[in-house]
């Protein structure tokens, strides 16, 4: 039997138990979360033998733990993390529990993967699910024994009277735990931290073994009787329409089942307009797609490209912005006065999520209901996208969320499940989607493209002055795609009394959404390399300035501002502390350098240090990076948790050398060969320390990459003097090792 999870219904965690047939026991909790936007409508539901609620934990009558995990696994390492806390406080061996997944409905609450915010949304309340078992399972034991409660003590999923040196098995208790009173939640205990049995455990992954085994565990894996395969062929311009396609030929072909026009819609992140081919077998739908051919109304954006993009942004960099974001002090004085000042121009290319498991779905259109299968971030995206474009009510809409091959934000998009959708719908079995290389690459949501104007001064002592940045982004009908939106509050901004900042917006038709870190994952490397270069104008030691920057100042904030504000001093205590694990001011081999940065995003504060060699010939290797990350006051998986800083130091290298080109309206790039992958061997020694804080715990999927590639950058100025302003790393001349 599946776990289900009960939604937040008014803001306050409470708690309800539930018997099952077959004498188990379910819990329910009501998430209460930290942001309005977390929450979901309240939902009664039933389940088997009449229980009423969802809940997080089944005890089975033999002992066994079924704890669920709700919320999407796209290698950030959930699925085990989210269930540690419940079984830590419900006081089980980890080895008793079984994770059990559940699908999409309104009565689990949010359920979505993305903005690092799993942690710090769940780790309080699925500790209170925990507890609050326990509690049940201890009062269950006390009225058996006609003992009061408080004698009464857990023991790995067993209930303990130490005075008569009884025991009760959980399973034993379980069916008499749900027939009595919930305990009110204000009395609900939780375990000191240092108590944990569970929780800051280096625990494995709950799907390794499958995973290392081959099993089929991914979206793109799924099999159901009777399934067709199928292709969704896209004008290669965004936006462009079907004006004709030889249908009656691909028909002909062997294995086709059917072809057809998808009209679509003009939404760039919703259903675009395209030739769908159905066959027995992937292999033949991927054929008959090469014998495809279109004729397309390329539409309005044919002749767009990224020279052209460049040439607009040199334009309007000189100009006063479109839009002002910020403006302290007098900074046009300052810069006028000052005798050491700095002009840059940073420029970044748009870039792809590059997923190794290509976006996929499986659909199957029955008596008036879809059911899907999909690997999405935000699944309750799809029922949302689907009932906007095909007119089929959300409740119809039954989405079983599957692991998935990396995310990075391109799967909080749902674009993939209405395409699957829109073909279901036409096709009398169940039928799956699968994109090609090509189709992830050239109709990706991309991480915008930027550029900024840079104006920068330094005082007689080398501090900075004054600082501007004019930021020229890229958008839809005027508005900044994700990702490509300064903030008024942007680092260096408040802590500097001299510091403007203007946007101004080119508009485009290139789909753009969240990828890894939005804005932040540029945005510190325009800001940290910057520094650098003040830095250097002022005779500064870079490590020495960003201390000064920083200065002495505890939370820094601006009137309104959610959820705390900076906090200059956490920043502070991992700057120094990542100094002195990368041994900085040590001196280097002719040829190697060091670069430092820092950057706070998503709750999290985190400092890298990367050593470089960097050759007479500009082929660029990083030896060795250094992290400091301050996520709070614990860290729930420390696995899990190296596994994401890791992970984030290899795409943020990988990035650094990835670009998407523009040509007539058209992503060049196609594959790998022209999109590379970081490769293992290319891969730096990654060193990882944790600062815990009294802090609340907070996600660890982004806030480590937007450091890594500005002090790359950094490190190859201090080992050769080149002074990186354009990514990717191939522009400067650099090559990998």
């Amino acid at each position: 039997m599946s776990t289900q999870i009960a939604p937040p219904m008014d803001r306050r965690a409470f708690f309800k138990i539930s018997g099952l047939a077959g004498g188990g026991l379910l819990l329910g909790t009501c998430l209460s979360f930290t942001d309005e936007s977390d929450a979901a409508a309240p939902v009664e539901k039933g389940l088997g033998g009449g229980a009423s609620l969802n809940a997080f934990v089944r005890i089975a009558p033999d002992g066994r733990i079924y704890i669920a995990a709700h919320t999407p696994e796209c290698g950030q390492g959930v699925r085990t993390s989210m269930p540690m806390l419940v079984a830590e406080e419900l006081d089980v061996d980890w080895r008793q529990v079984t994770v059990e997944l559940v699908p999409l409905d309104a009565v689990y609450g949010a359920q979505f993967a993305g903005g690092s915010t799993t942690t710090p949304r769940c780790y309080t309340p699925l500790r209170q699910v925990g507890a609050t078992a326990r509690l049940m399972l201890v009062a269950a034991a006390a009225k058996r024994w006609s003992v009061p409660e408080a004698e009464c003590r857990t023991e790995t999923a067993k209930v303990v009277h130490p005075a008569s040196k009884r025991t009760l098995g959980y399973g034993e208790l379980a069916a008499e735990a749900a027939k009595l009173p919930v305990p009110d939640a204000k009395s609900v205990a939780l375990k000191d931290p240092r108590d944990f049995k569970v929780i800051g455990r280096r625990i494995s992954g709950v799907d390794n073994p499958a995973l290392v085994s081959g099993k089929a565990l991914f979206g793109i894996d799924q099999k159901l009787p009777g399934m067709l395969y199928a292709v969704f062929e896209k004008c290669p311009v965004f936006g462009g329409k079907v004006v004709s396609a030889n249908l009656d030929t691909v028909k002909s072909l062997p294995g086709v089942r059917d072809a057809f026009v998808v009209e679509g819609t003009p939404n760039l992140t919703g259903l675009m307009p395209g030739v769908a081919i159905v066959a027995d077998s992937t292999w033949a739908a991927f054929s008959a797609r090469r014998q495809l051919k279109v004729t397309w109304d390329e539409g309005p954006h044919a002749n767009d490209s990224w020279s052209g993009f460049l040439a607009k942004a040199a334009e309007l960099g000189p100009q006063p912005g479109k839009q002002s974001l910020r403006k302290d002090g007098d900074v046009a004085a300052q810069l006028a006065a000052a005798t050491r000042k700095v002009e840059a121009v940073y420029t970044y290319p748009f870039i792809s999520h590059a997923n190794l498991e290509p976006q996929n779905c499986t659909a199957w259109f029955r008596d008036g209901i879809m059911e899907m299968w999909a690997p999405s971030q935000r699944p309750g995206g799809g029922p949302d996208l689907i009932n906007e474009v095909l007119g089929i009510a959300k409740d119809k809409v039954k989405v079983n969320i599957t692991r998935m091959g990396g995310g990075f934000g391109r799967r909080l998009s749902s674009d993939f499940m209405v395409e699957a959708a829109a073909i279901a719908q036409r096709v009398p079995a169940p039928v799956k989607l699968t994109w090609s290389r090509e189709d992830d690459l050239r109709h990706d949501h991309y991480r915008p493209g930027g550029v900024h104007f840079l104006k920068g001064a330094v005082d007689g002592a080398g501090a900075i002055a004054a600082w501007h940045n004019h930021f020229v982004t890229f958008g839809n009908r005027g508005r900044p795609g994700s990702g490509g939106s300064l903030s008024a509050d942007e680092f260096p901004a408040r802590f500097l009394p001299h510091y403007q900042s203007e946007m101004s917006v080119i508009d485009c038709g290139i789909p753009m959404g969240p990828w890894r870190a939005p804005g932040s994952c540029v945005f510190a490397w325009v800001i940290q390399s910057f520094i650098d270069e003040l830095a250097a104008a002022g005779g500064r030691d870079p490590l020495e300035l960003r201390l000064a920057l920083l200065g002495d100042k505890t939370m820094v904030t601006t009137p309104g501002e959610r959820p705390n504000g900076y906090d200059a001093a956490r920043m502070r205590a991992v700057v120094k502390l990542v100094a002195e694990k990368s041994g900085w001011g040590q001196a280097l081999p002719k040829g190697r350098g060091r670069g430092i940065a820092f950057h706070f995003s998503h709750r999290g504060y985190f400092a890298n240090v990367a050593e470089v060699t960097v050759s007479k010939e500009g082929v660029l290797k990083v030896d060795r990076v250094v992290v400091v990350g301050d996520v709070g006051s614990q860290i729930v998986n420390p696995s899990g948790a190296d596994n994401q800083v890791e992970g984030s130091i290899i795409d943020g290298l990988s990035a650094a050398y990835q670009e998407l080109d523009l040509d007539r309206g058209r992503i060049v790039q196609s594959n790998f060969h022209e999109y590379p992958l970081l490769r293992i061997t290319e891969a730096p020694k990654v060193e990882t320390h944790y600062l815990l804080t009294n802090n609340p715990p907070t996600g660890l999927g982004e806030p480590a990459l937007p450091p890594l590639a500005p002090a790359v950058c950094n490190a190859v100025f201090a080992a050769c003097g080149k002074r990186i302003r354009t990514l990717p790393l191939s522009k400067n001349d650099l090559r990998w090792t």
